[in-house]
């Protein structure tokens, strides 16, 4: 598996009320919900990202305040206009 090395504050663990392990895999959510909220990765990809199975992804996301699907509202309204 890829490694990635992040310099940060020490006080950031006391800021964010976490320990480095825990630091570490809300780091790898964060970052898997930002790019699948971008579009950049699949919902399966991203839980991969997060290190979760697709469906604690999507309630990690439901925690988190952040969309469970991805919807292009054109497109929506093309397959509306369709039917």
């Amino acid at each position: 598996m890829t490694q990635v090395h992040i310099e940060l504050p020490e006080a950031v663990y006391a800021v964010l009320h976490c320990a480095p392990e825990e630091l570490n895999q809300e780091l790898r959510l964060a970052a898997a919900a930002q790019w699948y909220q971008q579009g950049r990765v699949s919902q399966e990809w991203a839980a991969t990202i997060a290190g979760m199975d697709r469906t604690d992804f999507l309630l990690a996301l439901a925690r988190m305040g952040k969309d469970s699907f991805q919807v292009d509202f054109d497109d929506l309204d093309r397959e509306l206009a369709r039917g």
